[in-house]
């Protein structure tokens, strides 16, 4: 008689749980970057930092983050950029600020 082996990729198995949990931290890393580079957006860069903001945010979502809110809040500070981006460009027909 001959025993099957144990299946690796069972949910149970130790390898599948560390892959969840960098997984999970990986996605929880980008909603916190999604927020931090959403922030400075306002002032600095949008054009740059608002998208970037955007696309952490939904990776971080896809991704099943524990920071649901903080990823809500990047995508939204990412949003608010390129509305301040427009309005700019709408003001003065430049894409920076003008002090």
């Amino acid at each position: 008689m001959q025993l099957a082996a144990p299946d690796r990729t069972s949910p149970t198995s130790p390898t599948s749980t560390a892959k969840k949990k960098a997984s999970t931290r990986d996605a929880d890393s980008m909603a916190v970057a999604s927020f931090i580079l959403g922030l400075p957006g306002l002032l600095v860069a949008n054009i740059f930092l608002g998208p970037t903001a955007i696309v952490l945010a939904a990776i971080a979502l896809r991704r099943g983050t524990s920071r649901r809110g903080r990823a809500w809040f990047g995508m939204a500070l990412g949003l608010t950029d390129l509305v301040v981006l427009a309005a700019l460009i709408t003001a003065d027909g430049t894409v920076s600020w003008n002090l």
